[in-house]
């Protein structure tokens, strides 16, 4: 029987990981009190076998039997299985900011202080955070992406570390994303910007790809760029770092760099690497196509 124990942040995306969870056979159960784990499992094996995979949800909403559940993980041991262990996670804006949107109260600031709740929340899940089998941080994440990161680690099993690679394309004159670990200027690349019938399309379009990477310096750079990031990973997991943010920028975010981080991107994935994909800018400044 397999045990997993899916906490973290609130507002990280728990409750879209546990309907994922349950689409991947797994019976879950939410906001179980930690007190309680030790009289489930022995349920479990009462089960004769009916249920092999159990996803437990366990958080800050437990209140004061929270501190239980560390005593209570080690029951699991005892009777013989073993668990994991995967904590969500998000920047504080994006928290911030899934709170408001949605209206809800933090569970540690019922009377408002939405910051001063994700901060405690920290401290409070800090020791659990340093436990986690897998970490992943939805603060870039859509709902599809984390199913996908979730079936690839728990079904598909092509997990190959901790590490979540970020890449962003975006435009200088936009701004540098403030959270970038890494950020690469792909201005010195053929512009289609110059090109009348490709200046209205982006990167996504694949006659623009085609357009910026029939340059032999695209390609001398895109292959030079993959070995970098390619070096560096490894030294990063050693480090511990379990996310990378790779900022790509060209003038307006639109066409030279959408498409260096599509190819960075695909083939980061061929290799096996946890990386998303996004685009910051590459719809500012569209005008309609004909």
């Amino acid at each position: 029987m397999k045990f997993l124990i899916i906490t973290g942040m609130s507002g990280a995306g728990k409750s879209q990981a546990v309907k994922c969870m349950e689409d991947l056979g797994f019976y879950c159960l939410d906001n179980l009190p930690p007190v309680l784990i030790s009289k489930f499992v022995e349920l479990c094996r009462q089960s004769h076998g009916d249920i092999q995979k159990v996803g437990l949800v366990i958080d800050i909403r437990g209140g004061m039997f929270f501190d239980d559940l560390f005593a209570s993980l080690d029951s699991i041991t005892e009777f013989g299985y073993q668990y994991e262990i995967l904590f969500l996670d998000a920047s504080d804006g994006v928290l911030i900011k899934r709170f408001k949107e949605t209206r809800r109260t933090h569970p540690l600031a019922p009377n408002g202080g939405i910051g001063d709740g994700i901060k405690e929340e920290r401290q409070r899940l800090q020791k659990l955070k340093e436990m986690a089998t897998n970490m992943i941080d939805t603060t870039k994440m859509t709902s599809g992406q984390l199913k996908e990161e979730l079936r690839n680690i728990y079904f598909e099993g092509n997990k190959t570390n901790n590490l979540m690679i970020h890449i962003t394309s975006f435009g200088f004159k936009h701004g540098i994303p403030l959270d970038s670990d890494l950020v690469f200027d792909v201005r010195f690349l053929p512009n289609p910007y110059y090109i009348e019938e490709l200046r209205d399309f982006t990167g996504k379009d694949v006659k623009v790809r085609d357009f910026v990477m029939n340059s032999p310096i695209s390609i001398e750079f895109s292959n030079k760029l993959y070995e970098l990031v390619d070096f560096l990973i490894p030294h990063y997991i050693k480090e511990g770092k379990n996310q990378l943010v790779i900022s790509i920028g060209c003038t307006g975010g639109r066409h030279r760099s959408v498409t260096i981080a599509y190819v960075l991107y695909h083939k980061l994935k061929e290799k096996g690497y946890r990386a998303i994909l996004n685009h910051r800018d590459d719809t500012l400044g569209e005008r309609k196509r004909d």
